[in-house]
């Protein structure tokens, strides 16, 4: 596939300055219309136009705008300004001890992207609720790149109900975040490819408080993940 522009999703700021800092992107003043707190940036990507796309901050609360609804807007957003020819969607995770998972390793979303939290228990509507969209397998690009692949399960919470729980085993998840599932029902819509590269900064089934291990961890797994995001492009790219 012939790529010349590339779009990259990312909800927070911490996860997304090493990645600006390594690619030398510049912010891009006034490129979003309207009141919608989306901060986006510009550069290259060898011969191809590289766009990223972060959440922004809360206008109300001033915090970092996570989740599935700034998710959703900059997906759209992304793919009708800039048109890309692939769509990224980059950020942390929790992940699982007790299917293999250490703090750190980078997950190479594969199969298909599910949501945990959207329950609606009626015919038909439970399994829009669950949404189940395909993305592309990048077998190459995972072996190249030294990538666990792994099914990504999305939700609206950092922490976790039992149900969560239920639901997260019954999707087969590997990973567990906010944003991506979102990102892949727009991807699909409009038949653009979508590669997800989730870092893992908590692992969910010990006893540690998520909070606390995500707060711990962030730094350290945006770096990784900004080490696979750059050679992930460079591979797509070459």
């Amino acid at each position: 596939m012939q790529i010349s522009t590339i779009a990259v999703i990312m909800a927070m700021a911490e996860e997304a300055e090493p990645f600006i800092r390594e690619m030398g992107l510049a912010p891009v003043e006034a490129a979003i219309d309207g009141p919608l707190p989306l901060d986006v940036y510009a550069g290259k990507a060898g011969t191809a136009d590289l766009v990223l796309i972060v959440g922004g901050k809360d206008p109300r609360h001033g915090v970092d705008c996570v989740a599935t609804q700034p998710a959703t807007l900059a997906a759209y957003l992304a793919i009708e300004r800039f048109k890309p020819d692939l769509l990224i969607n980059a950020g942390t995770a929790g992940g699982f001890r007790g299917r293999g998972a250490h703090i750190g390793d980078v997950y190479l979303g594969s199969g298909c992207i599910r949501f945990h939290d959207r329950r609606i228990p009626i015919p038909g509507m439970d399994a829009y609720g669950v949404g189940s969209y395909p993305v592309p397998e990048f077998k190459g690009l995972a072996r190249a790149l030294g990538l666990k692949r792994g099914i990504i399960s999305t939700g609206n919470s950092l922490d976790m109900v039992p149900e969560d729980l239920e639901r997260l085993r019954a999707n087969g998840a590997d990973v567990k975040e906010m944003e991506a599932a979102a990102i892949a029902w727009v991807a699909d819509l409009y038949h653009v490819p979508l590669l997800a590269l989730k870092s893992v900064t908590d692992l969910v089934d010990t006893e540690t408080p998520t909070q606390e291990e995500f707060l711990a961890n962030l730094a350290l797994a945006s770096e990784a993940l900004q080490e696979k995001l750059t050679a992930a492009i460079a591979y797509c790219t070459a």
